[in-house]
């Protein structure tokens, strides 16, 4: 049996929490030991998330990348390499599983999302785990997307049923070669794992995608119909994809949303309905506010998470590792 601990802040549903917090009682003081701990606990974790949707592990001995790849690893799940996604933001990489969080100055908001749902891979599992916090700010929101669901059905059922029968399409750019210098940078050839454009174009057509070459060597590319709400493994209904980090976070798309963003069917997005998406999302969302050695698990099919702007002299560092690729 996990004992939980309350924190303030967390939703307290009828028959789950969220997120449920597991907090060492000191008896875990090695990472072998923590590793064997979880372990141990595999089944009960595993019926604890699909409840919860995230798990916050508290005063377990992470201080290093090293730590934190064999603790990730002990859970079981098949390594998803961040080289393997069809994401072209920026990481580095301190192992083959572990990678930096997204690198975007500590002043810009990264807004709420699915871990690369505006792909057609996506990791089924996301891990966290803070090294270094910020001075000040640095939390990660995290939202539940059932929550998410009932509260737009609620608010507006058109919009969500459109939403949920039509999907949407997401339009982006891989740029044509990679450039470090850029959050969005990686490009084409690294994104799509090729080496020259007959290459890029075979692989696009299998994911579903339509391209325009640019004339700078880019590609502006359209994703097939993709799931806006699907139901999860735990029977719910979820808010799942990208549109509220697209929508407040791509450049210029709030201010003009079509093309980038529609509906699976083409149809335009109703701009209204996507600024009600967005202010919902801010009554949802529990705050993780990191301590070191802290590691979240997050279900990418149940929770959505972000990242708080932050301030101060010291690099806030917060790693991840993905677990198990699934396809929409």
């Amino acid at each position: 049996m996990l004992k939980l601990t309350s924190i303030d802040n967390q939703f307290v549903n009828p028959d789950d929490v969220f997120p449920a917090v597991i907090v060492n009682d000191g008896s875990v003081t090695t990472i072998e030991e923590a590793c064997q701990w979880i372990d141990d606990r595999l089944s009960d974790i595993a019926t604890l998330l699909d409840k919860s949707g995230a798990i916050l592990f508290r005063g377990f001995p992470i201080a290093s990348a090293e730590m934190f790849d064999a603790f990730s690893a002990s859970f079981g799940y098949p390594n998803f390499t961040y080289q393997d996604s069809l994401s072209n933001a920026v990481r580095i990489n301190f192992t083959e599983r572990v990678f930096t969080a997204n690198e975007a100055p500590k002043e810009v908001e990264i807004n709420l999302h699915n871990e690369m749902a505006q792909t057609p891979i996506f990791p089924d599992k996301i891990f966290f785990s803070c090294l270094v916090p910020a001075d000040t700010g640095g939390a990660s929101p995290i939202l539940r997307g059932d929550m998410m669901y009932q509260a737009l059905k609620k608010a507006s059922p058109s919009f969500t049923e459109q939403l949920e029968q039509k999907g949407v399409k997401y339009t982006t750019h891989m740029p044509a070669e990679d450039n470090a210098g850029s959050g969005q940078g990686r490009g084409w050839k690294s994104t799509l794992s090729v080496s020259n454009i007959d290459e890029a174009e075979a692989r696009l057509t299998e994911l579903g995608y339509t391209w325009e070459w640019q004339l700078d060597g880019s590609i502006k590319t359209t994703t097939c119909p993709l799931p806006a709400i699907k139901v999860a493994s735990n029977g719910n209904k979820v808010f799942f994809n990208q549109l509220i980090a697209a929508y407040l976070g791509w450049k210029g798309v709030r201010e003009q949303h079509h093309p980038t963003l529609r509906f699976g069917d083409d149809s335009q997005l109703p701009k209204d309905g996507l600024e009600l998406m967005c202010e919902l999302s801010e009554t949802l969302v529990f705050d993780v506010e990191w301590q070191a050695g802290d590691v979240a698990l997050v279900d990418n099919n149940l929770a959505m998470h972000g990242r708080r702007s932050y301030g101060g002299e010291t690099k806030r560092q917060v790693i991840v590792a993905l677990g198990a690729a699934k396809l929409q």
